[in-house]
């Protein structure tokens, strides 16, 4: 491992976001290198500062006499009640059963939406582990000898070679007329699934294209974002997950996805 790939994957390691191998890689590289143990330790030391810096502030005691007065007056006090008796009581006279009624409504109403934001912070978490794998299976496959299985720009050579392998069908297109050379396939490992690897060039750039089933009953969505500096794409079609990657501008992989999604779907012959 190369600084260069150090820096990248150094943030990774203290979100703890690599798997076991690529943390080990990075902490090795770290122990030989000066530079980089230097900005792990500045980064480290960030982390330590912000946590002891007592950021977060009281609300002031003013808040509280504010709400207090917004609170609608109370229809009925006892005689000589202090004002600000009246009013923290008068919520508290509400008819039981509204009070109840309104309890369960609002019980209800909270269950669905926490159910709501569970499901998507999980699948938020899913997808940022899966776009962290390949980001690091992409940075796998620059290493001499590991960029493809299968080496060949004929697609008709490398889906075939899938059959077998996998228990899905990639779809294997050449774009080569759209400047997007396609170079061969390997196998890679994907949120803990076999997965194919598609692998186009564009001028210098590689693009690794990942294609695994997609989970049953999971809501398909798409996404674009940015990984640890590396552009990644995701979109589902046909029961299968899409994943591209590369370091290339987000405007041409954003072109390259297009290109892949129409040559996979033809318009019929007129």
């Amino acid at each position: 491992m190369n600084c260069s790939e150090a820096d990248v994957l150094i943030n990774a390691l203290l979100d703890g976001e690599l798997d076991a191998g690529h943390a080990s890689d990075v902490e090795a590289h770290v122990a030989s290198c000066h530079d980089c143990a230097d900005k792990l330790a500045s980064l480290r030391a960030v982390r330590v500062a912000m946590a002891s810096a007592g950021l977060k502030e009281m609300a002031p005691a003013a808040l509280r006499d504010r709400i207090e007065r917004a609170l609608p007056a109370a229809s009925a006090s006892p005689a000589g009640a202090p004002a600000s008796i009246a009013r923290r009581a008068a919520p508290w006279r509400l008819n039981r059963r509204v009070f109840a009624g309104g309890f369960a409504v609002g019980t209800a109403l909270s269950a669905a939406v926490a159910a709501t934001l569970l499901v998507a912070v999980v699948r938020d978490d899913r997808d940022q582990k899966i776009a962290s794998e390949v980001v690091s299976a992409h940075l796998r496959s620059l290493q001499p000898g590991h960029l493809t299985d299968v080496e060949t720009s004929d697609q008709h050579t490398v889906k075939p070679w899938f059959n077998g392998k996998l228990d899905v069908a990639p779809p294997v297109i050449d774009l080569t007329a759209e400047g997007f050379t396609l170079i061969g396939g390997r196998l890679d490992d994907i949120d803990g699934e076999t997965a194919a690897a598609l692998v186009y060039r564009r001028r210098h750039h590689v693009i690794n294209l990942f294609v695994a089933r997609h989970p049953g009953g999971e809501h398909a969505r798409g996404g674009s974002e940015i990984h640890h500096g590396f552009n990644v794409r995701h979109w589902t079609d046909g029961g299968l997950d899409f994943w591209a990657v590369s370091d290339i501008n987000a405007g041409e992989l954003d072109e390259f996805c297009k290109k892949f999604t129409a040559a996979a779907h033809p318009a019929p012959s007129s």
